[in-house]
């Protein structure tokens, strides 16, 4: 475990260049350059080093004083700058070739090519950025949703930080009058019997989890949840996901076993991202192809976070054969008794709704409105806070770790008065907090979160 901030921060002495924008040919192409080098660059490249912070047309030129390029040169001189060193942007024509060139002579001029994330990493290493912040520029380039969108957007602002650097904050306080109780015994008071830390440790623990809850849901919003729909053959899963998702994905048919795959899509279920997977009527078959459908419906279940059970309601309840018992954990299985608009009315009644059963019409959309919010429900998304942040699961780990270690204090308290052991639960929890605003951070974690960022970010 390493400081994050002492020991990993330094000021890199070479210079990183990259292409900023998507591969392939566009209006516009951006190549990013960071480092001490880059006045000598722009005096080389462009023939002199612009005005910080003004946009200025310029010609990039080669080795030989031709023009590679004519565009616009903005210079951010250190440390007003994203990265916090001296950076250039070059705008020009987004054509492959072009672009190429102008990183040629960028390079011929003593950059390096830069590594996935190492303009964002120089960033969180020069104090221009905590970690959950960096983690948020790529969740924000990634997400899929107008939720997910909104919620990397409040990370990358610091409103996860913010909560996270709240709660170390209170540790910090506990701390302090625990280990001072601890280095200055008073003879005839016994600071740690007569006050109130355990109650302060409780509300440490009510805070963290409020915390928890919220990272949880901005876990979902980042990553989405995995939804596998099974069921006999033709039991209408072809037509439920074509319903969720609004658009004829999968062939429909009234011949059982059409779907012989697994047909992926995903969906926006208010905001969170729903990797839908449709999977083969699961029944003993001969045919192989089938049979191989089957096999895979089986692995999608097993990697699905919620199973979607489609019964046909229309048919005799035996003829069902219930699949509840081929679940990994039949807690995360919502059953549905699907075709309801092939029954009577009467048996449409209200007293169809039973707690453990959602009554659709795939074909007529009925229930599917009941079918969303259980499945909301299902993965502690039903109310989304407005506020949401973005989150990951190392950071959900995180704040579980820190939890542990405040219960494990509280525990000792009530149980011995230990005051040296509630020091150090409180010392663990703060270092797990550490870690996600990246103030504490395991030897080799730096390197695997911005090594999944894009190049040139």
């Amino acid at each position: 475990m390493k400081d994050g901030k002492t020991e990993q921060k330094r000021i890199e002495s070479d210079t990183i260049c990259a292409v900023a924008t998507p591969p392939g040919a566009g209006g516009l192409g951006i190549v990013r350059v960071s480092g001490p080098a880059v006045p000598e660059i722009c005096q080389t490249l462009l023939g002199r080093v612009p005005v910080a912070r003004h946009a200025t047309l310029a010609h990039f030129r080669d080795q030989e004083g031709e023009v590679i390029d004519s565009g616009i040169a903005i210079f951010f001189a250190s440390p007003r700058s994203f990265t916090g060193e001296h950076v250039l942007e070059l705008q020009g024509h987004g054509g492959t070739h072009i672009l190429n060139r102008v990183m040629q002579r960028v390079l011929e001029l003593g950059a390096r090519a830069a590594g996935p994330g190492e303009f964002s990493e120089r960033a969180f290493l020069n104090d221009k950025l905590d970690l959950v912040q960096a983690e948020a520029i790529a969740d924000l380039i990634e997400s899929g949703t107008d939720a997910a969108a909104r919620a990397a957007q409040r990370s990358l602002q610091g409103v996860f930080s913010e909560r996270v650097q709240a709660l170390q904050e209170k540790l910090t306080s506990l701390r302090v009058f625990v280990e001072a109780s601890i280095d200055f015994p008073d003879e005839e008071i016994d600071f740690l019997a007569e006050s109130d830390v355990v109650q302060r440790v409780e509300d440490a623990e009510e805070q963290l989890s409020r915390l928890l809850n919220d990272a949880r849901q901005g876990r979902l919003l980042r990553d989405g949840i995995v939804l596998a729909i099974i069921g006999r053959p033709n039991a209408g899963k072809s037509s439920l996901l074509n319903a969720l998702s609004g658009q004829e994905s999968a062939i429909v048919t009234e011949i059982p076993g059409t779907t012989r795959d697994v047909l992926r899509e995903q969906i926006d279920l208010d905001g969170i991202p729903v990797h839908v997977a449709d999977t083969a009527g699961i029944r003993e078959t001969s045919d192989l192809i089938e049979a191989e459908g089957v096999r895979r419906a089986r692995q999608a279940l097993e990697a699905a976070d919620i199973v979607l059970l489609v019964e046909d309601a229309s048919v005799d309840e035996g003829i069902n054969q219930d699949l509840t018992a081929e679940l990994p954990d039949p807690a995360r299985c919502i059953r549905i008794a699907n075709k309801i608009d092939l029954l009577s009315a009467e048996k449409q009644s209200p007293g169809k709704t039973e707690t453990n059963r959602v009554w659709i019409s795939a074909k007529t959309g009925q229930g599917l409105e009941s079918l969303r919010h259980k499945i909301k429900e299902a993965v502690g998304a039903a109310e989304q806070a407005e506020g949401s942040f973005s989150a990951r699961q190392r950071h959900v780990d995180a704040l579980n770790r820190a939890g542990r270690h405040l219960l494990a204090g509280r525990k000792v308290m009530k149980a011995s008065q230990a005051g040296e052991l509630l020091a150090e639960e409180l010392r663990l929890a703060q270092q797990a907090l550490g870690e996600i605003t990246g103030e504490m951070l395991p030897d080799d974690l730096l390197g695997q979160i911005f090594t999944s960022f894009c190049i040139g970010k």
